[in-house]
């Protein structure tokens, strides 16, 4: 029966020997535990599986053969783009999608002023006016490849500039759900040293003492063992974000536990001239990326959270900002925190599947000399390999 049970964890990939088998087969030939399925779940799980980051297809596969749920699946799977392209909020005619221009940053923008010197009231609908609903480039709720969203709440994702007041939230550093694996893939990046006054038992020397000493107890103590690895962390947060908020808390919960030299801030879709702890005071109190830039050691370890989902000129073009007329291009930033810190990662929590359909994640690869890595387990492993060399 349990052979089976062996090849079955084989095929869920998990590197289970025949010699930890055969211990398993052992533990319950001499009722190490009572014949109970959680029992041997525990104990099967202590014996052949050896790294955390393996729980989740062990918990699988044994579901898989024991309680005949087919765990067997593509968690990758993903929904085909033609499905997502056909979801649209408004239908529109050949005649109207062909209507549809886009005017360039530098003609949306001189196009915005002579509208709002021209409208004197509210409007909806159409394809001029500054309003809700319609193909107009100026606006909220409406259908349009590029355009300045005025109020309201986006939908499409193609506004270049948002005029709108927003707040955003903290990510929660107490958020634990679901972070033991993300901490198991920070903690290669982990490098111990000794330091600080002796605030712990050296256990070796001081059995070693002991015997040296006829057996007279002769205690030693030593520095507590500190991991001394200077995290800096650069969160996006709001807009697109909103939808990854939980997987984000998620690596910022277990990233603060790792990390106790950790530092981090937030930015809005790209770095530009200033950077924030508070979401909330974000407009109040203001940290120059200058400051930043000078403040941390060139072996600090920079690690960059954002989906990278945002339109091109945010990147590329000053004043590209959806929240400020920015006076040098957020690619101009990016390129200076990485001259800064060498050792540097982008990770996208956006699925790695859609990568290939956003123009500016294929730009923020290029200035990240494609070190981006999504947030699942083994994405971030890799992130960290990158980190750790």
């Amino acid at each position: 029966m349990l052979i089976d049970f062996f090849f079955t964890l084989k095929d869920a990939k998990i590197p289970v020997t025949i010699k930890e088998f055969l211990t398993l087969l052992e533990a319950l030939e001499k009722n190490v535990v009572t014949q109970s399925l959680d029992d041997f779940y525990y104990l099967a799980r202590i014996v052949l599986v050896k790294d955390e980051a393996h729980y989740d297809r062990f918990d699988r596969a044994f579901a898989q053969y024991f309680k005949g749920i087919d765990g067997a699946f593509d968690t990758k799977a993903s929904i085909p783009l033609d499905w997502l392209l056909q979801r649209m909020k408004r239908e529109l005619t050949d005649e109207q999608i062909a209507a549809l221009e886009k005017f360039g940053y530098d003609k949306l923008m001189d196009r915005l002023q002579e509208l709002l010197k021209e409208q004197k009231e509210r409007h909806e609908g159409g394809g001029k006016w500054i309003g809700t609903g319609g193909t107009s480039p100026f606006g909220n709720g409406g259908t349009n490849p590029e355009g300045v969203r005025i109020g309201g709440k986006g939908g499409n994702r193609t506004a270049v500039k948002v005029w709108d007041q927003r707040t955003y939230k903290d990510y929660d550093a107490d958020k634990e759900l679901g972070t033991r694996n993300i901490k198991v893939a920070l903690r290669r990046l982990r490098r111990f040293a000794r330091d600080g006054a002796q605030e712990e038992l050296a256990l070796d020397q001081t059995i070693r003492a002991t015997a040296n000493n006829a057996g007279w107890l002769d205690i030693r103590m030593q520095p507590e063992r500190r991991n001394n690895v200077m995290v800096l962390m650069l969160f996006d947060v709001g807009g697109t974000m909103d939808d990854h908020v939980e997987r984000t808390e998620e690596l910022f919960s277990a990233a603060s536990s790792e990390f106790k030299n950790m530092e981090f801030f937030y930015f809005h879709n790209c770095v530009y001239d200033y950077l924030w702890k508070n979401n909330r005071r974000r407009n109040a109190e203001r940290f120059p990326t200058w400051d930043v830039l000078r403040k941390y050691t060139p072996d600090t370890k920079l690690i960059f959270v954002g989906d990278a989902t945002m339109s091109p000129y945010e990147i590329l073009q000053a004043g590209g900002s959806v929240e400020y007329n920015n006076q040098e291009a957020g690619a101009e930033w990016l390129a200076r925190f990485t001259q800064a810190f060498p050792k540097f990662v982008w990770l996208n929590p956006e699925p790695e599947q859609y990568w290939q359909y956003r123009q500016s994640i294929a730009i923020i690869r290029q200035i990240m000399n494609n070190r981006m890595f999504p947030t699942t387990l083994e994405g971030l492993e890799r992130a960290m390999r990158v980190l750790s060399k």
